[in-house]
């Protein structure tokens, strides 16, 4: 049996609170099926939209009560992944039961070790919170000086830092509740972004992109195989056109090779696969998997999915 992680993307999340708390009791079972066949399970998410919305939710209070103080974003971060958590872990406690599989099951709040000086912080990239109109955008850039750009055609969005991962300060928690047989879900939305000032830990304005942070978890934690399991079945090339070409399989030069060619988009299927090649690069035996969520049990058979090797 293999030691995997799963990355949810945020097709396996809600809108919101409630829509959240019905959606993953759907998402939970395509999980819990690999539980069930032995595997050691590691989840961590995605917080895009949700991060944005507490943030904004505290944004509006201060504009009718200007003694409501701004949430930072590091805390914001932290709520978000206990709300999505508890919602993740109530839903696979559930399920679990249903089956009749005895496991734990354990939400960790983590921070995730970044550079201060990581280039990111200059070029915001990461879209956050609710879309907007392009009219709407603008006249929330003037009036809050943040950035909002267009995301992949969907509507105007925030955009924030992006750093990437250098480490992961609670991993030796996570690795001890794996090895004692618990399921653990962490690295909720990328982590919480800290860097190292004099010896302290201190929070940044920041949101790291949670297939990289998962990329970096699978890799810490050994894992024999890292999935990412999002809305499509399998990686293309010339998504959505009449050429389409469905990739069972890539291996790492491959997939650098469409990287660099422009194949996939930044705000969609780029992350996912720049993710997969930095976990499979790290040890010749170890396999990324792109799959649709419903789909993760074919695709550990590869009979769905996309495979990426070294």
């Amino acid at each position: 049996m293999s030691r995997i992680v799963v990355a949810l993307g945020g097709n396996a999340l809600g809108n919101t609170a409630n829509e959240q708390k019905q959606l993953v009791k759907e998402t939970v079972i395509p999980i819990v099926e690999l539980i069930k066949e032995g595997h050691e399970v590691i989840i961590a998410h995605g917080n895009g939209p949700q991060v944005g919305m507490i943030n904004l939710a505290f944004a509006e209070a201060r504009k009718v009560n200007p003694a409501i103080a701004d949430m930072p974003f590091p805390e914001c971060g932290a709520m978000s992944q206990g709300y999505i958590g508890y919602h993740l872990q109530n839903a696979l406690q559930m399920e679990l039961k249903r089956q009749n599989i005895q496991k734990g099951v354990a939400t960790i709040v983590t921070q995730v070790l970044v550079d201060e000086s990581d280039p990111a912080f200059d070029h915001p990239t990461k879209p956050i919170g609710k879309f907007y109109t392009e009219a709407e955008a603008k006249e929330l850039a003037l009036a809050s000086g943040h950035l909002y750009v267009n995301d992949a055609n969907r509507g105007y969005r925030r955009v924030i830092a992006s750093p990437n991962p250098l480490g992961i300060v609670e991993i030796d928690v996570v690795r001890h509740l794996v090895k004692d047989g618990f399921v653990v879900i962490t690295c909720g939305g990328g982590g919480i972004p800290v860097v190292l000032q004099d010896d302290l830990l201190v929070g940044v304005d920041a949101v790291i992109d949670k297939d990289y942070a998962s990329a970096k978890l699978a890799e810490l934690l050994d894992a024999d195989i890292f999935i990412i399991l999002t809305a499509v079945e399998q990686v293309c090339l010339y998504f959505g056109k009449p050429n389409q070409v469905s990739l069972p399989h890539m291996s790492v030069a491959q997939a650098e090779q469409y990287l660099t060619e422009g194949h996939f988009a930044k705000g969609s299927m780029y992350p996912k696969v720049v993710a997969a090649c930095r976990f499979a690069k790290t040890n010749p035996k170890r396999k990324a998997i792109i799959a649709a969520l419903e789909k993760a049990k074919e695709a550990l058979k590869e009979q769905s999915g996309t495979a990426v090797t070294l």
